[in-house]
């Protein structure tokens, strides 16, 4: 009947209000769940369904998650600014690393040159040693009439930080020591050492500061009788006092003071000795 149409009317209206306010209610935590999803994992409806993720102990997995909460809050303050920070760093590591392989790269290729170069140095300087030993043995013996004499390396398994030991015998002499040796032929040792070096690569032009000073006649004519033997390749000026490197050289220049204060320069060539003493 008509009544109880009318309350069963009443009844479904009310119903539809309830549900009505019911799904107002559920649309609001459904937004809610949304707008949390993205707020604390930063996850959109779709993203959350690909995950794909069933919680069966929703106590449990509230307390895990409060852990983690926790531990990415003792995590400290985040630096925004630390991803432009990197950016910076890592560019400047990046270029640092790129000017560090260089100098490595280039240190590799300077020690390759440096121990080319040493290895050459040591090559150079034993073919040179080795030839200046033969010169000095020979001179030697053409100055000091007889004998024998060496140059040894101390060291020759470093030949280039080796020290150079001279070994002389002059002829009816037993000698263990330099410093055994007479002041003249101390000179005379020099000079052949000296002559020795020379003869390996002649210069054009050569001074010699009286370096036969401590030699006896003998021993000047030996040293002269050299000299003019090798100054075909050599130009040589030889400043001496001593008579006999004076009668052998080609032209002599003095110097004397006539007058007080007043330097004069002479020149004489032997060639006009005679003329110039009135000898013939």
């Amino acid at each position: 009947n008509e009544k109880e149409i009318q309350k069963e009317h009443e009844e479904i209206s009310q119903d539809i209000v309830r549900f009505e306010e019911q799904m107002t209610v559920l649309k609001k935590n459904y937004d809610n769940i949304i707008s949390d999803l993205w707020d604390e994992y930063e996850l959109t409806k779709s993203d959350a369904q690909a995950l794909d993720i069933n919680i069966e102990d929703i106590t449990t997995a509230k307390r895990q998650l409060a852990e983690i909460k926790l531990k990415i809050k003792n995590l400290g303050h985040i630096n925004l600014a630390s991803i432009d920070e990197y950016k910076d760093v890592n560019k400047r590591y990046l270029f640092m690393k790129t000017q560090i392989e260089d100098i490595n790269r280039s240190k590799k290729e300077l020690l390759t040159q440096i121990n080319k170069l040493t290895s050459d140095m040591q090559n150079r300087f034993k073919e040179k040693f080795y030839e200046i030993n033969e010169n000095f043995k020979n001179i030697f013996c053409e100055l000091f009439s007889g004998g024998k004499a060496s140059l040894i390396l101390t060291d020759e398994d470093d030949i280039l930080n080796s020290g150079i030991d001279i070994k002389v015998k002059p002829p009816g002499k037993v000698v263990s020591h330099l410093e055994l040796l007479s002041g003249g032929e101390k000179a005379m040792v020099s000079i052949v050492l000296y002559f020795a070096i020379m003869k390996v690569n002649p210069p054009p032009f050569c001074v010699l500061d009286e370096i036969e000073a401590a030699l006896d006649d003998l021993n000047i004519e030996r040293y002269i009788t050299y000299l003019k033997r090798i100054n075909s390749s050599t130009q040589f000026i030889a400043i001496t006092h001593r008579r006999g490197t004076m009668e052998e050289a080609d032209v002599l220049y003095g110097v004397t003071m006539q007058e007080k204060g007043i330097s004069s320069l002479l020149q004489l060539n032997t060639s006009e000795i005679s003329t110039k003493l009135n000898l013939n």
